[in-house]
């Protein structure tokens, strides 16, 4: 991969399974050294052309744990110029029936948890003749409705809203863009989607014919945090395999719509 990244220091959160773990395989590729971060290990190990990824356990929504593990990291490596902010999530809960807690949590760890890593980067970054780059992993959730997972949405299209922000308040010297990510296939998916049938039936709802695998949003997020995207700053890269078809494509009786 011709990306510019070779030797680069790299931090992905939650990059120890699915798509975290397929984006730090493709940073290891692109010749980065890469470090991720998570409350706990993965249950196997994340490598990629015989290097593997350096784990730091650190909550990101703890800031005094943020502290240490940028400081780790730069103690260990003497830089850091990649930040890629990918732990988050949420388990399915409707909105009526959730707690107030329980859509603070989904909030902090999606939404506040993600600035507050890039705060503490940034610090950094602004001190380096390079700079530095962040990119945030997105959804489409933050642009269409969620339901079941309203919170996680909102907090979304909350990132997708920071992220125009940062890159002007952190410019020139670090850019910041966001990978908006539709569905994709992890060893996680049939908690989302079912079996291989309810897999294969969400695949085909998708113009291209399947779900994105973790290395397509790996691929977008090297290009995004690579020299290749030097001009790119305040972006969100749609990933989504071309969207959602209409609903009333299926529903309509004219040919023309089939």
């Amino acid at each position: 991969m011709i990306s510019g990244l070779d030797g680069a220091v790299v931090l992905v959160t939650g990059g120890v399974r699915g798509v975290g773990a397929g984006i730090s395989r493709t940073f290891l590729r692109a010749g980065a050294t890469v470090v991720t971060c998570a409350r706990r290990p993965g249950e196997v190990p994340v490598e990629a052309e015989g290097r593997a990824v350096e784990f730091l356990t650190c909550d990101i929504r703890d800031p005094e744990q943020v502290h240490g593990l940028v400081d780790q990291i730069v103690e260990m490596h003497g830089r850091l110029d990649v930040l890629v902010n990918n732990a988050g999530g949420s388990p399915f809960a409707l909105a009526a029936e959730a707690s107030p807690n329980f859509h603070s949590k989904i909030v902090e760890l999606n939404l506040l948890a993600p600035l507050l890593v890039s705060q503490i980067a940034n610090t950094i970054m602004q001190k380096q003749d390079s700079g530095g780059a962040i990119v945030n992993i997105s959804s489409v959730s933050g642009s269409r409705p969620s339901p079941g997972t309203a919170a996680y949405g909102a907090a979304k299209a909350g990132i997708d809203s920071l992220t125009g922000s940062l890159a002007i308040e952190w410019a020139p010297k670090v850019r910041v863009n966001s990978v908006v990510v539709g569905p994709v296939r992890t060893e996680l998916a049939h908690l989302h989607y079912g079996d291989e049938n309810g897999i294969a039936a969400v695949g085909e709802t998708i113009p291209l014919g399947r779900m994105a695998c973790p290395e397509d949003v790996g691929n977008c997020t090297v290009f995004l945090a690579s020299p290749l995207a030097a001009y790119v700053s305040g972006s969100s890269l749609t990933v989504h395999g071309g969207g959602e078809r209409p609903a009333f494509l299926a529903a309509a009786t004219t040919e023309e719509s089939k």
